[in-house]
């Protein structure tokens, strides 16, 4: 009795401490509390403007800066745009509270905006590297609010527009382009088939000449053939390209590109044609990708795409190029053009999500160093600057990288095109690739608000995640690149020949020796960066040979050799790729006159660099770095972090982005999340 009389007791007096009032009122214990406010980055002077970011800006957009604004504008001020208020701001994204179909109408009615407002202007009428340079930040900009918008417009203009434009004559220029242009009809782009996507070679379309009327015949012989992923066949082309296998008498001439309606001026289907649904995706749900089959579709003979091969009336092939291999490579020009948009429109959905992911970073606190002391700013944790920083430093070498591959390709020649489908290919798996990680990891640098979609960053991992894929797998062109790589090397050996081009010519000097201790100093010389860059590629170069030629002497064929050696082939991609911006970032710098605008373009190069070593086990696989530098490396990597904290709002402010291109965290996140907010 005694022990429950204790027990009861002590309930009792617990009781009575939760039920009997506190001396402290409640309103007290509020008055008391410091509730947390938000402080823009701009007024603190932990991050002070010590350079011109109107200068950095011009040197990570590199053309059409002017071009850039009037979109933005025009984007912003329009209610098409889906323009929502929040904490004091106007914000512009797609609202994925809407069905696939109502997405697909919005891009169709934003598509109309912008053509009644001059945007497409030139697009494929206009000549000259200048009128191409205007289309590309233009798709850019549009690629910045909306995936969807920008690959509907991509695949009409770029894709199908552009094989008509490269693979096309001037029968077919007059005839398509303006049209395409001023969106007199619809095109897509029917490459991809169920059964084949990155082996163009190998797709199953067939196409046959019948010459007693002059008229190309299509099918779809089996199931595996018919068209996939092709976006704007689901509801809204009225025409395609068709790559198909093309056959004379009999005789497979490979694979060609032809003109074909697949839908009337009043949206119905054409006879003999039939399409279907690929459905709901991951993402892009705006473009409705759709699958098509052809059952004999009688096409006239002048819808022969005919720049590289024609058939005359009475059914001769003929054609100027007579390799098999150099005519395939030739049909597939219009390809470089989408690697190039890709690449680059990955680096722009990188600084929007890093720019996001650093302002929040800068005004959101959590824990204290001391006892009731004042909770930490998120980015002043070293672990948080290494979260986001060596992405920051990434950002800005790819940006000058895509800079150099758009003016490659907008300067073209016959002899640059190969140059430019291995760095384009290089570029489009780099940059993806990094673009996935980026957004992921500024997703989880934002916590749970990184998880809301009108924050973007979310949305934005599934809108881009088929960049991968997207006109090329990126672990194929990587492959592709060493195999280049490959034939190069092949060719100056057995030639004796110096190596000239894709920045090979490295290869005809004396490999580069390295200090055997690796001091701060030795670290940030880009010509000891650049050494190391060299060395590991070099290497990998001549592995790969050494690698392939083995198995070729164990009775393996080329191709067989090759594949066993992807290995070897993935490091060399890697190294080709990365060597490739390094090189490029040092010569944007060089050009930079010496002040606080170089000095911080130095922190961000050597970050790039000792990151892209620390991140590539290649370095000590192979032996180019001790264990003992290996280390120096990775120690040096916090400590460029911590120097261009201070920099981080100017960095992210250099990018140029509109306040309406963010997302409210990037802002007044109490503000957009108030009780207020809510019932606005």
């Amino acid at each position: 009795m005694d022990n429950d009389n204790r027990r009861a007791s002590r309930r009792t007096e617990v009781l009575s401490k939760h039920l009997l009032p506190h001396p402290l009122t409640t309103t007290a214990l509020l008055s008391t509390s410091n509730c947390l406010s938000y402080s823009p980055p701009e007024l603190s002077s932990s991050n002070p403007v010590s350079f011109d970011t109107s200068r950095m800006r011009a040197l990570l957009d590199g053309h059409n800066l002017d071009d850039r604004d009037w979109l933005f504008g025009l984007i912003v001020q329009s209610p098409l745009f889906n323009r929502q208020e929040r904490g004091g701001r106007v914000f512009v994204s797609v609202d994925y509270n809407h069905s696939m179909e109502q997405q697909r109408e919005e891009t169709m009615r934003r598509i109309g905006y912008l053509l009644d407002r001059g945007v497409f202007r030139g697009w494929l009428t206009g000549d000259g590297p200048q009128e191409e340079l205007r289309k590309l930040a233009l798709h850019e900009v549009v690629s910045m609010y909306d995936h969807s918008l920008a690959v509907k417009i991509g695949v009409h203009i770029f894709l199908w527009g552009g094989a008509v434009k490269f693979l096309g004559t001037k029968r077919h220029h007059d005839k398509w382009l303006r049209a395409t242009e001023n969106y007199e009809l619809k095109g897509c782009f029917a490459m991809t088939e169920l059964g084949h996507g990155s082996n163009v070679r190998g797709v199953e379309t067939v196409t046959t000449y019948d010459s007693r009327t002059g008229e190309f015949v299509i099918n779809t012989p089996c199931e595996s053939a018919q068209k996939y992923w092709i976006g704007g066949a689901a509801n809204h082309a009225t025409h395609t390209i068709v790559f198909s296998q093309l056959y004379i008498n009999g005789g497979n001439q490979g694979v060609h590109a032809f003109i074909c309606p697949i839908r009337d001026s009043s949206g119905n289907v054409c006879p003999n044609v039939r399409i279907a649904e690929c459905g709901h995706k991951i993402g892009l749900n705006g473009v409705d990708n759709g699958r098509i089959w052809f059952d004999n579709v009688r096409i006239p003979r002048e819808n022969l795409l005919n720049s590289v091969a024609d058939v005359s009336p009475r059914g001769e092939y003929l054609s100027t190029i007579k390799n098999v291999d150099q005519r395939f490579a030739a049909f597939l020009a219009p390809l470089t053009s989408g690697r190039v948009t890709i690449a680059s429109s990955a680096v722009y959905i990188s600084k929007i999500g890093l720019s996001i992911a650093i302002r929040y970073a800068l005004t959101r606190r959590a824990f204290s160093m001391t006892p009731n002391g004042p909770e930490i700013l998120l980015l002043d944790y070293p672990s948080h600057q290494r979260r986001l920083l060596p992405l920051l430093a990434k950002i800005y070498a790819m940006s000058f990288a895509a800079i150099e591959l758009k003016m490659m390709y907008v300067n073209r020649t016959p002899e640059s095109n190969k140059a430019i489908h291995i760095v384009s290919s290089a570029y489009k798996a780099t940059f993806t690739w990094n673009n996935m990680r980026t957004l992921q990891e500024c997703r989880e640098a934002c916590g749970g608000q990184g998880v809301k979609s009108e924050n973007r960053i979310g949305p934005f991992k599934g809108e881009f995640d088929v960049h991968s894929t997207f006109e090329g797998d990126n672990n194929v062109l990587m492959q592709q690149i060493s195999k280049a790589l490959l034939g190069e090397f092949i060719v100056c050996q057995t030639k004796k020949k110096p190596f000239r081009g894709l920045g090979l010519e490295h290869m005809n000097n004396p490999a580069p020796v390295l200090p055997s201790q690796l001091t701060s100093s030795i670290l940030m010389s880009s010509e000891f960066q650049l050494d190391l860059f060299h060395l590991r590629e070099r290497d990998l170069l001549r592995r790969f040979a050494a690698e392939v030629s083995q198995y070729q002497t164990q009775g393996e064929s080329k191709e067989s050799a090759f594949n066993l050696s992807y290995q070897v082939a993935e490091d060399l991609g890697r190294a080709f790729s990365e060597r490739a911006i390094l090189k490029t970032f040092i010569e944007v710098e060089s050009k930079v006159p010496a002040g606080s605008l170089k000095d911080v373009l130095g922190l961000l190069r050597s970050l790039y660099a000792l990151i892209s070593v620390d991140e590539d086990s290649a370095f000590l696989r192979y032996g180019y770095l001790s264990t003992e530098n290996a280390a120096a490396v990775r120690k040096e990597v916090p400590k460029l972090c911590t120097e261009l904290r201070p920099h981080a709002f100017a960095l992210v402010s250099s990018f140029g982005i509109p306040d309406a291109f963010l997302s409210p965290i990037a802002f007044d996140w109490v503000g957009s999340n108030a009780w207020s907010s809510a019932q606005h």
